[in-house]
């Protein structure tokens, strides 16, 4: 193995709690957790000055600051030992009040103590509807015992928010001091010298915190005196007063309190010339997350400390980004020929510099927007920086290029040793975001043919995204539907919805509500009570509010039409309602709608469900009930038609590729138990009480693995990067923060950074790992292009994303993905969803020059260890069995100890991973093949044969020989015309489909069918309970008011019935068969009849010209998928695609829709 930290620098004795309580030393924590070690370290400096003060925390959740709340409440203990109080805001205007409340505490009698200090957080669009209060508070000022600092969450790629986030200007306009800090040592220790800029200088003091920053962490030092801060000589009459006369206020703001900020960063060197050449002519700015990038960007030029090519090199990091040190400025611009600015979005750093140097005698020229003139005057330069969006280290090496070559034409800068593109050829797949497993608003967002929603905030956003002809218009939050009242007398639209949940209710939706009662509109609002504020991570609504309360509100306020729409609607039975509400279970929400549509005034639909996820979190915890149910999908029954994914839009469905086709499976491992999709009109749903999955508990056999020899480990050459690239909710941050916290363990230092956005909704997540033997060496925590090291690839989809591939450079990078294909969010939307896997394989292998790793890590951990969801911590082992992990295995198991869950499986699924690096074949031999998986690779022979064996079963040895005849009579044919046999094989498939017609007979057949009992118990363990979803006769009954039919549950029993019907097929079609005169009945025959038909015209019709015609026109039965008003619907469908081919084959205009099978049914 490769040389790691000595046993004297390692720190395996290490707990995830010394982030809070280690007095000093280096630490893992991330941004976040930063943020929650600042009031404490603030305490420890205060008691170890003698200070009698307290903290005060309020704010309100938001991107990326989404989680902040949840790691206060985690450490409740600890700032409650610290005299801080956590009170979050009910919205972010209400919380930003109460922080400035709390720096009045010593101006009344009562203080307890001599000051506090707040501390309030929201993203930018919080600030945004805050800065009313904001301009108060800083107006009024702060205690010189307490200060104020200001924690806003800028989004600037929008990647979780509805506008891009950008709220610097704001911070300008009401005379707040800005503070940027880099990574997620800064956030603490810029932190901590916002609060003493406060208190010096009686401003608020704010800080910008951007994704890179903030969801970045690693290693960081902790000191009682560190940062070292030194406050200048205090100035009389800056401190908050009882009472300061209004114009009073503006002028020690303006005249006094700011330039005391400035003497403040000047006397702690908050901006600093980092580096400089005595030669320099050329000089950077940068700050916060573009200074990360612009040390990539150097990294990448090959900058060795202050030379770029022949050129000096000066570089200033900004701390204080407003108001900006004119001191600091004019020293760094000294002797410059050019600055170059590297900022996002709009030029504060750029127009602060040019005012700053405006005038001065041999002035440098500054590049930042453009190169050269003012940004909206018309006679400014080349573009440089863009004015919008976002910059990474690609874009700096280019201009930072450019810059270089027009300050000196031969200064011989290197070249970028990264791509600008990553490879061509394919297009790149992209996996977006989608409603969890089971998640409510995959339902109560549906919206009735006709009519269109106003799109909410939040998870209700989503909805637009999967179809904004129907869901659109979204709104800031709490608006939702505001902009029905201006649109509402210009139209003639006659009504919409307006998508809300109880969160944006809570915080400030229901004057929105108020709003369009005042205004008398037409509009129906869907509140979707889930009980959680789902897109930030889940946390409990402030003061939640109970249905009960939310009626009572909405009946005073006087909406008069009132629906509650539940999944357990009978918990409600013995509830005290208004007349005004009616009570219906979520399968009637359709007529619901219906019925509220041409209601002419303000109507509420509530609609109550838990949040799915939630509810699986909390199930693992043992704190909510789990029902003792599992849905099973009996794949041969299935047609994959579909419709189980319409009704529930659940990401738990997917794909299962068989002999027969595509069918649909229930994914047990991200199931979180909706049940929506048992409502698809389908009878291959079963729901299974008494079972549990397969699974291996500590006790149970497991795999006995062999020795194998340990790898040799790399060596790091200034930093090492792994980049994880996984799909969201299936662990791909907690594999990162594994392997920065075994890092760190292992005497190293790390940064890792989770890029998530909507990711928890199953969509794309990278996590970037940084490791290095020298902490100065991690200077920024995104992986640029070019520079990963080792890619651990749990979604192959997403790893061979163009994002991902721009980081790998063949020869250099190494990489392990799974090959298992997880459907993306279209999957719910297209049955015939496809994405070729051997494309995106390619893709890697390329950029990988074939040090690849190819495994199926769902299947391996599925059928070895139980549950797939150890697949990601067997990608870990094969990864650091391949050498690209340059930490010791001790330190990995640390890790996996530390993150504290099923820490012995974990483990035996890092040396599974480990066994399969080694010997692929022997781990996959260790796998209990499951019968129902049948796909395999047939030749054509094989395929007839296995239908036609098929059809003696479904009936009898005469059907097996009508459908011999008919496919060799087509496989004579064609090879008259062509060499190929796609037409044979398209007969061979749809013409056995269309005489394998499930109808009663056949699905009592195949739930009697051996197979069926194998596969359940292949699936789980215990004494099963079945229940069947049945919605044929006698089952199916009709929603009231709609003619939607809705399945029964059918108990176990059924199966004798199954089994009796098996016995007597024979009997179908005969004056005995129940069935025979049913609509399904005679549309399966006279399917039968139409497709012999068009098998007979193209026999005499083909030729070469037309045989694509024929081909297309032989698999017209693909369409027709599923049972009863679906496969009705299907028909319609497929017969348009009928006719339009058989018009080719004839080569005539297109014939009338004729569809006998319609008409027979």
């Amino acid at each position: 193995m490769s040389e790691s930290a000595s046993t004297d620098d390692k720190r395996l004795d290490m707990v995830l709690g010394d982030r809070l309580t280690q007095d000093e030393g280096w630490v893992y924590m991330t941004g976040m957790q930063a943020l929650v070690r600042l009031p404490i370290q603030q305490r420890i400096r205060d008691i170890s000055n003698n200070l009698n003060t307290a903290g005060f925390i309020s704010g309100y959740r938001g991107s990326p600051l989404g989680r902040y709340d949840m790691e206060l409440w985690n450490a409740s203990d600890t700032l409650e030992h610290y005299n801080v109080v956590f009170k979050p805001g009910v919205n972010e205007d209400i919380a930003a009040t109460a922080a400035w409340g709390s720096q009045y505490v010593g101006t009344f009698p009562g203080a307890t103590v001599d000051g506090v200090f707040s501390i309030w957080y929201g993203k930018a669009p919080g600030m945004d509807r805050s800065m009313d209060a904001l301009r108060h508070a800083n107006m009024a000022g702060t205690s010189p015992l307490g200060g104020s600092l200001l924690l806003v969450g800028d989004d600037h790629g929008a990647k979780s928010s509805t506008l891009t986030c950008y709220s610097d200007f704001n911070f300008l306009s009401v005379g707040i001091p800005l503070l940027a800090p880099s990574n997620a040592q800064e956030v603490l220790d810029f932190g901590l010298h916002g609060i003493a800029l406060s208190r010096h200088s009686g401003l608020v003091c704010g800080m910008k915190l951007v994704t890179d920053v903030i969801e970045g962490g690693g290693s960081l030092y902790v000191s009682p005196e560190s940062p070292n801060i030194s406050m200048p000589e205090s100035r009389e009459g800056l401190s908050i007063q009882t009472f300061t006369p209004f114009v009073e206020q503006e002028h020690v703001l303006y005249e006094k309190r700011i330039d005391e900020a400035l003497v403040y960063a000047r006397e702690n060197n908050l901006n600093e010339i980092v580096r400089s050449s005595r030669e320099a002519k050329l000089g950077i700015v940068a700050a916060g997350k573009a200074y990360q990038d612009l040390m990539q960007a150097l990294r990448a030029l090959g900058v060795a400390e202050s030379e770029l090519g022949s050129l000096g090199l000066r570089i200033l990091k900004v701390g204080m980004i407003w108001p900006l040190d004119d001191v600091v400025i004019r020293d760094f611009a000294a002797g410059l020929d050019t600055i170059l600015v590297v900022e996002e979005k709009r030029p504060l750093l750029e127009d602060q510099i040019k005012s700053i140097l405006y005038g001065e005698d041999e002035a440098p020229n500054i590049v930042g927007k453009f190169f050269g003139g003012q940004t909206y005057s018309t006679n400014r330069g080349e573009p440089a920086f863009p004015n919008s969006g976002e910059i990474d280290p690609t874009t700096i090496v280019r201009i930072l290029s450019k810059t270089a070559v027009r300050v000196s034409p031969e200064c011989g800068v290197a070249q970028p040793n990264f791509p600008d593109k990553p490879i061509d050829g394919y297009p790149a797949p992209i996996r977006s975001p989608s409603f969890c497993a089971g998640c409510p608003h995959g339902r109560s967002t549906q919206v009735i043919e006709g009519s269109r929603a106003l799109a909410g905030i939040g998870c209700h956003g989503m909805a637009m995204m999967l179809d904004p002809t129907k869901t659109n218009t979204i709104s800031h939050m709490g608006g939702e539907g505001a902009m029905w009242i201006g649109q509402q007398p210009f139209t003639e639209e006659k009504h919409v919805f307006a998508n809300m949940g109880d969160g944006t209710y809570y915080h400030s939706g229901f004057m929105a509500i108020r709003a369009a009662v005042a205004a008398n509109l037409p509009i129906t609002y869907k509140l979707l009570v889930n009980g959680f504020v789902s897109m930030t991570g889940g946390q409990a609504i402030e003061g939640e509010l109970s249905i009960d309360q939310i009626v009572s509100e909405l009946d005073a306020e006087g909406v008069r039409k009132m629906a509650l729409v539940s999944d357990e609607p009978e918990k409600f039975s013995d509830h005290e309602f208004p007349n005004s509400l009616t009570i219906h279970e979520r399968t009637q929400l359709e007529v619901v709608q219906r019925d509220f549509r041409d209601y002419n005034n303000v109507s509420v639909i509530i609609y109550e469900q838990p949040c799915a996820t939630e509810r699986r979190r909390l199930r693992k915890r043992g704190q909510w009930h789990d029902p003792d149910k599992r849905v099973f999908i009996h794949p041969t029954v299935c047609e994959g038609c579909g419709d189980c994914g319409t009704v529930s839009n659940c990401m738990a469905i997917e794909p299962l590729e068989t002999e027969f086709g595509r069918k649909r499976q229930i994914n047990q491992s991200s199931c979180n138990k909706d049940f929506s999709c048992v409502e698809g009109f389908c009878p291959s749903f079963i729901t299974i009480e008494g079972a549990k999955l397969k699974s291996h508990d500590q006790g149970d056999e497991l795999p006995d693995l062999p020795n194998i020899p340990l790898p040799e480990l790399p060596k790091i050459d200034g930093s090492w990067s792994v980049l994880v690239a996984g799909i969201g909710g299936t662990g791909v941050v907690t594999i990162g923060q594994t392997l920065a916290v075994a890092a760190h363990a292992d005497g190293l230092y790390s940064s890792n950074l989770d890029v998530t956005g909507l990711a928890q909704k199953y969509g794309a997540v990278l996590s970037h790992i940084k490791v290095s033997a020298n902490a100065d060496q991690l200077t920024s925590t995104r992986i640029a292009n070019g520079e990963a090291d080792t890619l651990i690839g749990a979604d192959v989809i997403v790893s061979a994303g163009d994002e991902v591939l721009a980081t790998l450079v063949p020869g250099k990078s190494r990489g392990v993905v799974s090959t298992h294909l997880t459907p993306t969010a279209d999957f719910s939307r297209d049955p015939n969803w496809n994405i070729d896997e051997t494309l995106l394989i390619s893709r890697l292998d390329t950029a990988l020059e074939n040090n690849l790793l190819k495994l199926d890590s769902i299947v391996l951990a599925e059928r070895i260890l139980g549950d797939a969801v150890y697949a990601n911590t067997l990608l870990l082992g094969a990864a650091w069995q391949m050498g690209g992990i340059p930490v010791s295995h001790e330190a990995i198991m640390r890790a996996l100890e530390l993150n504290g869950v099923a820490i012995e499986m974990n483990r035996i699924a890092f040396e599974l991973g480990r066994y399969a690096q080694h010997d692929l074949k022997a781990a996959l031999n260790l796998i209990q093949d499951n019968s129902f998986k049948e796909a395999v690779s047939e030749t054509l022979d094989e395929q007839i044969e296995r239908r036609a064996k098929f059809l003696v079963e479904h009936s009898n040895e005469a059907l097996a020989d009508k459908y011999l005849t008919l496919v060799n009579r087509v496989r004579d044919k064609e090879a008259l015309f062509s060499s190929s046999e796609d037409l044979t094989e398209e007969v061979a498939k749809y013409y056995f489909k269309v005489l394998a017609h499930k109808d009663q007979w056949e699905v009592a057949r195949l739930y009697a069918d051996p197979n069926f009992k194998q596969a359940l118990k292949e699936t789980f363990d215990g004494k099963l309970k079945l229940s069947f979803h049945l919605g044929g006769w006698p089952f199916g009954t009709k929603i009231e008011g709609s003619e939607k039919i809705i399945k029964a549950e059918v108990g176990g029993w059924v199966m004798l019935a199954f089994k009796l019907l098996a016995k007597f097929r024979g009997l179908r079609g005969s004056i005995l068969d129940p069935f025979k005169n049913s609509p399904e009945s005679r549309a399966a025959r006279a399917l039968i009849s139409q497709y012999e038909n068009d098998i007979e015209t193209i026999l005499d019709q083909i030729n070469e010209e037309n045989l694509d015609a024929a081909t297309r026109l032989a698999s017209v039965p693909d369409l027709i998928r599923g049972y009863g008003h679906v496969r009705q619907r299907k028909t319609v469908e497929a017969n348009e695609f009928r006719m339009k081919n058989l018009a080719e084959l004839l080569g005539q205009p297109m014939a009338p829709k004729d569809n006998i099978i319609a008409k027979a049914s």
